[in-house]
């Protein structure tokens, strides 16, 4: 494997950042994730404005947009693979210990791991912990990621691939590392960005392709959905056939079949997507 570290390519065991990278120290960092297929990255354009929204929002200057690109293709270029996890990194570089910055430039890292397409459902649980959607860093898509690996951990022991959680108020908000919708009386539902869930990428197109509605929901809804699904950069759109132990039959649905299709037909005539007012 061939990553991207702060300026060109290095091989694996070679890729180096220092052990008091703000990155690693606090966590003091921000990413993206995107979908390659054959080479081709999926919606490149919304992922690095995202990654500027979530830099700007930590107080990390903007990332180079254009550095960021040839990064990418650098990258992808060396690692071929059918289907692959491009991993954006931007860090508040070298820094001293605490969580004062320092004044050095920031680190880029870019690199590509192999995967697989999703299965067509999952299930998923609900678990105690809640998002903060008045956090400094509410909305933002950070490298602080422990709350996610302690509740996908979670997931995991019992048979599920998500974790979806509440905000403080008790609304349904999103999963670990994915947004959710739920269909109510043929109706096509997500929670709001004021939830203080990520907005998604996907998400956001599923939301433009399929009319759904952004609807401030209670966490028991999905206790009563006629319908479950979930969507990321990896997972596309999938179906959830058992949210804790209640099984949904049938999945996918009709109202998650359509927004399946529509979201692969789009996505097909348009691998460089915006969205404009």
């Amino acid at each position: 494997m061939k990553l991207w570290v702060n300026g060109g390519l290095r091989e694996a065991d070679d890729a180096r950042v220092s052990v008091l990278d703000h990155g690693l120290t606090v966590g003091d960092g921000v990413f993206e994730t995107v979908k390659t297929v054959g080479g081709r990255s999926f919606a490149l354009t919304l992922h690095l404005e995202r990654l500027t929204r979530s830099a700007l929002g930590l107080g990390l200057p903007e990332p180079d947009h254009d550095e960021a690109r040839r990064a990418c293709a650098a990258v992808i270029e060396a690692n071929p693979t059918a289907r692959g996890r491009l991993r954006i990194t931007y860090t508040g570089g070298l820094s001293p210990l605490g969580s004062e910055r320092g004044t050095e430039a920031p680190t880029l890292i870019v690199a590509l791991g192999e995967t697989s397409l999703r299965p067509e459902t999952t299930a998923v649980i609900t678990v105690p912990w809640t998002r903060n959607e008045h956090s400094a860093v509410a909305g933002l898509k950070t490298t602080s990621y422990a709350e996610n690996v302690v509740a996908l951990a979670r997931a995991a022991g019992q048979g599920a691939s998500e974790a979806l959680l509440a905000n403080t108020a008790g609304r349904l908000c999103e999963g670990t590392g994915s947004n959710v919708f739920v269909v109510l009386d043929g109706e096509l539902h997500t929670p709001p960005l004021s939830s203080g869930c990520l907005a998604g990428i996907t998400r956001a197109l599923t939301v433009r392709w399929t009319g759904a509605r952004e609807t401030d929901l209670p966490l028991d809804v999905l206790e009563r959905a006629d319908e479950v699904f979930l969507t990321s950069s990896l997972r596309d759109v999938q179906a959830v056939n058992r949210v804790d132990g209640r099984p949904l039959a049938d999945a996918p649905g009709p109202v998650t079949a359509k927004a399946l299709r529509i979201f692969e037909e789009r996505a097909a005539a348009d691998w460089d997507p915006v969205l404009t007012p």
